[in-house]
């Protein structure tokens, strides 16, 4: 699946945008808060319909303006007729995805339908933050390989605001709670919950072996790393037994203190924590590992490689990694890229030896030339 061509109107700091593209490798060169990242970001609104970089779709809004619109054309081949994407947003309003001026019923129809990649500086934070990230991050990936997931991960979430909601308003009434409506949601929620961290369990058995290769190729195989996911719901948990035996405390945090929503995945080299023992360098290995390893299980299981976009890499990463994902490039092993870098001399120079077309495009304070 290639993107063809992307318009933006009102889109961060763009006001009126289109750019065509190459279907093989495209940079956007440019200073520092030109916007260049704003276009990946752009791209990951086409593919997963909201931002890479934040959760309100309100402030991809260029200030000043009431909305803004992303749209992008897509080909599987010189053959076939392009499909038209837009997501849309109005202050104030909901979000409106469309597939051929067609909206979708529910924005989650949409969602793996067009992979994509990001790689960025941030990678790391999945090692250093919280659970949070970590769930988001594979929440994300298990979504786009199977709707399934995607529908019961939603419904769980609009289960657990319900309860969570039910156990804020008892301890503010402070007069009781309707027991029966809690009972009813937990028996709704528990066997979801239970499919959720199976379906986890499951992913991470064809998962972590690809990861574990990219991480030798990485790092010259000098360390064993492992991929775990920590879950209080086992495989022979049962989840509507431990929401009844939390039902004291959660009633006291108002809150739900068990679940896949509070499950983590651990990330591990020798035995040892990567966060906390792992040096600079072998969390950057660490996270890219992650992303190409993302990459392989989606093209594999989609049938079509991923929109790659590359943030800043060269900025950031080390010559050894760079390299490594040069020598990707250079094996046909990805698509279509977009690439952002300070500088054009820099990228031209990476990007020396490569056959591929490539595409550069300056970007200055939310103009955008080809060059």
């Amino acid at each position: 699946m290639i993107l063809q061509s992307l318009h933006l109107l009102f889109f961060k700091n763009y006001e009126d945008a289109n750019l065509s593209f190459s279907p093989h490798i495209n940079c956007f060169v440019g200073d520092n808060g030109s916007g260049k990242t704003n276009l990946l970001d752009a791209i990951h609104y086409l593919s997963l319909t909201k931002s890479a970089f934040t959760s309100l779709d309100s402030t991809s809004v260029k200030q000043g303006e009431e909305f803004f619109v992303v749209k992008g054309k897509f080909s599987s081949g010189p053959e076939e007729k392009p499909e038209t994407i837009q997501c849309s947003l109005r202050l104030g309003q909901k979000k409106t995805v469309t597939h051929n001026k067609q909206t979708y019923e529910r924005v989650s129809d949409h969602i793996g339908r067009y992979p994509v990649v990001l790689i960025s500086p941030y990678d790391t934070d999945l090692i250093r933050q919280g659970s949070e990230e970590r769930r988001k991050y594979f929440d994300s990936l298990i979504s786009q390989l199977d709707h399934q997931y995607l529908t019961q991960l939603i419904r769980y979430t609009h289960l657990l605001k319900q309860r969570n909601s039910l156990l804020k308003l008892a301890t503010d009434r402070q007069a009781g709670y309707d027991r029966d409506y809690l009972l009813t949601l937990d028996e709704q929620l528990a066997p979801l919950g239970e499919q959720l961290a199976q379906l986890r369990r499951n992913f991470l058995l064809e998962f972590e072996p690809l990861f574990q290769r990219h991480y030798t190729q990485l790092a010259d195989g000098r360390e064993q790393v492992t991929l775990t996911y920590k879950s209080e719901l086992q495989p022979d948990a049962d989840f509507l037994k431990l929401l009844r035996v939390q039902e004291r405390k959660d009633l006291a945090l108002q809150r739900t203190t068990v679940g896949p929503h509070k499950d983590d995945f651990t990330f591990q080299m020798d035995g040892l924590a990567v966060k906390n023992y792992g040096s600079q360098g072998q969390q950057k290995s660490y996270a890219i590992a992650l992303k190409l390893a993302q990459f392989e299980i989606l093209a594999e299981q989609k049938k079509q490689k991923p929109l790659l976009l590359l943030d800043d890499i060269f900025d950031r990463l080390d010559e050894k990694r760079i390299t490594r994902l040069m020598q990707l490039v250079a094996n046909h092993t990805f698509g279509q890229i977009f690439l952002t870098d300070t500088h054009l001399e820099r990228t031209d120079g990476v990007l020396a030896n490569l056959s591929e077309d490539v595409r550069r495009f300056r970007v200055q304070a939310g103009t955008i030339t080809q060059l």
